[in-house]
């Protein structure tokens, strides 16, 4: 190929693009050829051969339950028998002239049956020798009173009490416990001045209650020694120290019991 020779028009295509043939003929034949085969099957099926048995549809029919057989009166009573409407409500029976019940007279068991009497036993003395200690219910003894006791007052003491203090002046004691228990002596050591004043006060032995140790310690302080004779510089200058213990009786206010809590 030159490039002065012109492009060649004859080639092959590759797909057939030329126009389908028509195919209603085949069509047309087709159907034509399946209702002659339809026309063919029917005539066969309902002329040729016809049904020999025909299935008439059952006629209607209506029962009515009557009294004039047996059974329709066993199935009448049945039914009223049965009535729920009939059982919730109150019918006379039949003659009955009133609605309110009757009033039957009251007949007692008794008096259609007379009980049979038991004879008495004869009596007959018994002649045994009766016995020391005849048996009987045990006496359970009783547990004595507890005896009163006498009141007790709380005391207080100084030891050692020189003649130079003289009698001292002591609040009243009234003091209220935090328990039952019984508490012990207490003991406290307290320093006095020249004027008899109490400056100091600290706790040697307990009472068993802190609450009761409290109130005598401040009852101690409130305590005045006004006879001190010996006011010379030296007892300006220093403290009297002594001991001072109390004695509690059976004036002390108890607290009140705890209300006990209800069992399950």
């Amino acid at each position: 190929m030159t490039t002065g020779d012109a492009p060649s028009t004859d080639y092959t295509p590759v797909f057939d693009w030329g126009t389908p043939p028509r195919r209603r003929l085949s069509l047309f034949t087709f159907v034509a050829a399946s209702a002659a085969l339809h026309a063919l099957c029917f005539y066969l099926f309902q002329i040729v051969y016809p049904l020999t048995v025909a299935l008439l549809p059952p006629p209607a029919r209506v029962s009515l339950i009557t009294a004039d057989s047996e059974a329709g009166r066993l199935l009448l009573r049945w039914v009223e028998a049965e009535d729920p409407a009939l059982s919730s409500l109150t019918q006379r029976p039949p003659g009955a002239e009133s609605s309110l019940p009757p009033a039957p007279a009251h007949v007692p068991s008794y008096a259609r049956h007379q009980p049979a009497l038991k004879q008495l036993p004869s009596a007959q003395p018994d002649l045994r020798i009766p016995r020391a200690h005849p048996p009987g219910p045990v006496s359970r003894p009783r547990p004595a009173p507890p005896l009163p006791t006498a009141p007790v007052s709380s005391r207080l003491l100084f030891a050692p009490t020189p003649e130079s203090l003289g009698p001292a002046q002591v609040p009243e004691l009234k003091f209220a416990a935090s328990r039952n228990d019984p508490p012990e002596a207490a003991q406290f050591r307290i320093g006095i001045d020249a004027r008899g004043t109490v400056r100091h006060c600290f706790l040697q032995t307990s009472s068993g209650d802190s609450a009761l140790d409290e109130q005598a310690r401040r009852l101690l302080l409130l305590c005045r020694f006004p006879q001190i004779e010996n006011r010379n510089s030296r007892m300006d200058e220093a403290l009297l120290w002594i001991t001072a213990a109390f004695q509690w009786g059976n004036d002390l206010t108890l607290p009140a019991p705890k209300p006990e809590s209800p069992t399950p």
